[in-house]
């Protein structure tokens, strides 16, 4: 090849291979980040299950049900308390790891299942008032977070009253 030809191709490459190499490289990295987002999803999906299995195994306790136990004993309060401080952790982790001020829609999308877990757990009376106890220590950002929802949960829940 001629001198004039070799100048020519690296035209070319300069002009359209340089920005392809480009646009591939910063896809590639979208794509890998999406993949890492979407693992870690899945890693708190699969922590929030683990928790709820510990919560089947304590049916004595019916924290499925919206409604406080009756005169729980000494022994069930503590139960309650560590695992509804196993809970708050998850959720920190879940606020930390998910939450953004400014979300896509499939952020959003995420996110919107551990709002509705966050306001699930916030109905329950004996979880709200333990509230200022298990966010001790917590995330400033979660605290006001949660707090908010809490506020909103018995809002709602007194106006249906």
């Amino acid at each position: 090849m001629s001198a004039e030809a070799w100048e020519l191709a690296s035209y070319v490459v300069t002009v359209l291979g340089l920005p392809t190499a480009l646009a591939i490289f910063i896809w590639e990295q979208r794509k890998e980040r999406d993949n890492e987002e979407e693992e870690q999803y899945q890693l708190l999906s699969d922590a929030y299950i683990d928790f709820l299995k510990i919560v089947l195994l304590h049916p004595d306790l019916q924290l499925r049900t919206n409604e406080p136990l009756d005169n729980p004993t000494a022994e069930q309060r503590e139960r309650m308390l560590v695992i509804f401080d196993m809970l708050m952790s998850l959720f920190e982790r879940a606020f930390l790891v998910a939450y953004k001020d400014d979300m896509g829609d499939v952020d959003r999308r995420r996110w919107n299942s551990w709002d509705d877990y966050m306001r699930e757990w916030c109905r329950r009376e004996d979880f709200r008032n333990l509230l200022p106890q298990l966010l001790r220590g917590e995330d400033p950002e979660f605290q006001e977070y949660l707090r908010r929802i809490a506020e909103e949960e018995r809002g709602a829940l007194l106006s249906t009253y």
